[in-house]
């Protein structure tokens, strides 16, 4: 995490984009393995009704399961595309999966949003 820190810095020092350097999420490890997090450190998550590299969670899910927003300026990068949301807004997808961080998270590295209702779970990298 210091490493994705040290970039972050660097680039807004150097006036470059973000993304430009590196992927729009980090790893951590936590209890669970090792995991995406925000640039908060905020624990990512999948839904497992999404489909087909669109989203299912809007209205009420979205306000407990904020999605992880792209900007407009952001590209994809490797296994991180952009999905467009039913509301026209742009949000990150990890290996075609939309990704959201959990209202009920309230520190960097909580995981109490895994395995919520059975259909949640941690965004995790591909091994």
């Amino acid at each position: 995490m210091k490493t994705a820190s040290f970039t972050l810095t660097l680039a807004l020092v150097l006036g470059l984009p973000a993304l430009a350097l590196a992927d729009p999420a980090m790893t951590m490890d936590s209890a669970k393995g090792k995991i995406f997090t925000d640039a908060k450190g905020m624990s990512l998550y999948t839904f497992d009704n999404d489909k087909g590299g669109k989203s299912a969670c809007n209205g009420p899910c979205a306000a407990n399961w904020p999605p992880l927003m792209a900007g407009a300026s952001d590209k994809p990068s490797g296994a991180w595309t952009i999905i467009t949301r039913d509301d026209g807004g742009k949000q990150w997808a990890y290996d075609g999966k939309p990704v959201y961080t959990f209202k009920a998270d309230a520190k960097p590295g909580d995981v109490n949003g895994d395995g919520v209702k059975g259909i949640w779970h941690l965004a995790m990298p591909a091994m």
